[in-house]
């Protein structure tokens, strides 16, 4: 079995993996059942008030998993993914509470831009919850010997893709009237609110 065939398995399964992403190494699960991402959580030493992206292989799967991301926050998911970007877009469903923290009718949503063995990853299991493999506020790790042991050694499947840009994504709160950034990252701050501005404008 391929680690592709490994880690696709292992997600189904309600275990954990460390994925290459286009920014850092991630701490993956399935993001379907609460078991799972408290369990991440808990690895990571995050609360349970600190919200976890919804990162999907495309646009059209983050739209079947929230289908309430249309109008406005739907123009705003195609126009600005895939790429290094983590929007935070209304969920009046209140669907993945447990990946939502303090703000349940919030969702973070990220599709990342990737290639190799974490595409074919995604391809199949549709979406994972994923946050950075490192402990709650070290730093994010750009090569597997960054990810502490602890969290090498919960994990179901490992998948090696080298050495990663190493720039967390831009954390994007598109919630309100005028776009928040919450985290700079890969993407600059200017440029980041450039780019909703300019989709608005259209």
């Amino acid at each position: 079995m391929s680690s592709i065939d490994e880690a696709v398995a292992a997600v189904r399964a309600g275990a954990l993996v460390v994925i290459p992403t286009d920014t850092v190494y991630g701490l993956a699960c399935s993001p379907y059942r609460e078991g799972p991402v408290r369990t991440m959580s808990g690895l990571k030493g995050r609360g349970t008030d600190q919200p976890i992206a919804l990162v999907a292989s495309s646009v059209e799967w983050l739209l079947e998993c929230v289908p309430e991301l249309r109008g406005r926050s739907g123009v705003l998911a195609r126009a600005l993914l895939p790429g290094p970007l983590t929007l935070v877009l209304p969920n009046p469903a209140r669907r993945f509470p447990w990946l939502c923290g303090a703000r349940p009718d919030t969702i973070g949503v990220r599709v990342p831009a990737v290639v190799g063995e974490t595409r074919e990853i995604l391809d199949a299991v549709g979406a994972v919850a994923a946050t950075s493999a490192n402990r709650h506020g070290d730093a994010d790790p750009r090569r597997l010997d960054d990810i502490p042991p602890e969290i090498i050694a919960a994990v179901a499947v490992v998948v090696d893709g080298g050495e990663l840009p190493g720039t967390p994504s831009t954390v994007l709160d598109l919630t309100g009237p005028d776009a928040r950034v919450l985290r700079e990252g890969a993407v600059p701050a200017s440029e980041a609110i450039a780019r909703v501005a300019e989709v608005a404008a259209q």
